[in-house]
């Protein structure tokens, strides 16, 4: 069962340079932070895994904290973007 996460763990890690590509090319930046989105919902999945693979509960708390910034991220990319779009119709 513990070789089972850790592929999985492994498979997802694949999954997260995939998502490089869509960072390196996407061609707006909402494209961009959802491929960021990406990164720390499957990081936190993989450090999960590796966590009840290893027995390593810590990295429970750890992924616990990156849920905490992806969602402080996301917020502050939200913000930025409206706040970037309302002074764009002001110029209008």
């Amino acid at each position: 069962m513990n070789e089972f996460l850790v592929a999985v763990a492994v498979f997802l890690l694949l999954t997260i340079l995939v998502g490089l590509l869509r960072v390196l090319r996407g061609p707006t930046p909402a494209d961009r932070m959802l491929a960021a989105q990406l990164f720390g919902t499957t990081g936190v999945a993989i450090l999960l895994l590796l966590g009840k693979g290893m027995g390593m509960p810590a990295l429970r708390d750890v992924a616990l904290l990156f849920v905490l910034l992806g969602a402080l991220a996301t917020i502050a990319f939200v913000k930025r973007f409206w706040r970037r779009r309302a002074v764009a119709k002001e110029e209008q």
